[in-house]
């Protein structure tokens, strides 16, 4: 499946504002955020577990546990972002 990936405020200055990736059919929210971890090393920085990372789906807020779509747009922000 080919999706969307955004990334917003500090996450935009490091990875820059977005890309695009196929995952496998069931993928969810938090295997695509393990699977960004490892694929270099500032992913793995900005993306790391034990720093408070927000994740949306198709401009929802959304757990890790939600399953991503094909075509779908997954956005990752820190909990608190500027104006």
């Amino acid at each position: 499946m080919k999706i969307t990936v955004r990334y917003f405020a500090s996450l935009r200055e490091a990875l820059g504002a977005s890309e695009s990736l196929e995952v496998a059919p069931g993928t969810t929210l938090g295997a695509l955020r393990d699977q960004l971890i490892v694929r270099s090393d500032a992913h793995a920085r900005v993306l790391a577990r034990g720093r408070a990372v927000r994740c949306a789906l198709n401009q929802a807020m959304s757990s890790e546990s939600t399953a991503i779509g094909d075509g779908a747009e997954v956005a990752f922000f820190p909990p608190v972002t500027g104006g």
